[in-house]
């Protein structure tokens, strides 16, 4: 049993040894294991990586990953995401949104509690213009696989910390 308990701990404390040779300070060897990783393939280029494995409400399953160049983004006219940001900034698209990622998904089904129809479907429509919903059959809507991890980062990092 001493043995055992031995080799658990130099094996523990290789991996730390390891985690600390690769710039990580000792405490924080798991917490940073994506950032370790961007900047060892990112060879002193300034990038940004977007990543995530999630599981909705409805049982489908996503995973997404995208490395942005920073100096791409701060070179680029910042008004051209004007319209993706606005789509998202109403209260009543918000709530389209998170009723389809928890599988509200057709027009009778979303209009429970809003406005007229009108109103409904002047809201979809700027989300599918904007590329956050799509049809995927008459008055069936979805988020686009490629934009459930973004829509959940934006919410994430939008909320009060």
């Amino acid at each position: 049993m001493d043995e055992e308990r031995l080799d658990l701990l130099e094996k523990r404390l290789a991996a730390l040894e390891a985690a600390v040779a690769d710039g990580a300070h000792p405490l924080e060897a798991d917490e940073f294991w994506a950032l370790r990783e961007l900047k060892r393939r990112a060879q002193d280029r300034s990038q940004v990586l977007f990543t995530g494995s999630l599981t909705l409400p409805t049982g489908a399953h996503y995973e997404w990953q995208e490395t942005v160049e920073v100096p791409a983004v701060l070179e680029a006219d910042p008004t051209q995401a004007v319209a993706a940001l606005s789509a998202l900034a109403h209260p009543v698209r918000l709530h389209l949104l998170h009723e389809v990622l928890h599988g509200r998904r057709t027009v009778p089904e979303l209009s429970e509690g809003l406005g007229t129809s009108g109103q409904l479907y002047h809201h979809l429509r700027q989300l599918v213009a904007e590329g956050w919903l799509a049809t995927s059959g008459r008055g069936v809507y979805d988020v686009p696989a490629a934009r459930v991890v973004p829509l959940v980062t934006l919410l994430a990092t939008a909320r009060p910390r």
